[in-house]
């Protein structure tokens, strides 16, 4: 901790859970702050760092291996995911993991999965600035614990939310980014992929047949490296 304010902020000796929060969002979370997930999603669920803690019924942390070298940004819950706790369960969840499995990849070994928010938006509407900024600090404890080699950002607002990049999805999906020494691939959302069934050549569906080829090839390059 940077500081004694950040200190006491996380002070496990509080009789108040809740307490251990930095509730106002102009307070850091800095690196370092969690050990493990778990406390990172004790902390999720009781967070009150936006407006978005007001309504949720589960903070939704995460899925995956804990250790994985790839890791998947998506941009907020949506119902199911709130009811259940768990990113990308409904029906965009089902697609993704499709996705994964087409190229012989699995949550259970290879992925990770993560939002940029951790609490749903009323009426699934797009995070605002302030809310994704509020909860930006999760994310970053996340990549650290997890260090994955390898970020997919699913859709503009989780490209947008972690690296600043504004250019649209469709401009610049498939193509590998670095930040902060990670390598990045912006992607199609899957519910994006589920309102253009499409398969023709060029149809986001294609295009994302494409890019899921170029991440398993990136993925094994990186483990003969490492090997």
């Amino acid at each position: 901790m940077s500081s004694d304010i950040q200190l006491s902020l996380f002070n496990e000796s509080s009789s108040n859970p809740t307490e251990l929060i930095p509730t106002d969002a102009k307070i850091p979370i800095p690196a370092g702050t969690y050990n493990q997930m778990s406390e990172l999603a004790q902390h999720c669920n009781q967070c009150q760092r936006c407006e978005l803690g007001k309504t949720r019924t589960h903070a939704v942390v995460g899925r995956g291996n804990l250790n994985a070298q790839i890791m998947i940004v998506g941009e907020a819950p949506g119902q199911h995911e709130d009811e259940t706790g768990l990113p990308f369960v409904g029906r965009s969840g089902q697609l993704l993991d499709k996705i994964l499995e087409s190229v012989n990849l699995t949550t259970e070994e290879d992925v990770y999965i993560a939002n940029i928010n951790k609490c749903r938006p009323p009426n699934n509407r797009v995070p605002t600035p302030s809310e994704m900024a509020a909860c930006l600090p999760y994310l970053l404890e996340q990549i650290r614990l997890v260090d994955p080699k390898i970020i997919l950002l699913t859709g503009a607002t989780a490209l947008k939310g972690l690296t600043g990049e504004k250019q649209g999805i469709t401009k610049i999906r498939g193509q590998w980014l670095e930040w902060q020494g990670r390598l990045c691939m912006p992607i199609f959302h899957p519910s994006y992929l589920l309102r253009n069934p499409s398969k023709e050549k060029g149809s986001p569906k294609w295009l994302m047949w494409q890019d899921i080829q170029a991440v398993r090839s990136k993925y094994d390059e990186i483990r003969q490296q490492s090997a």
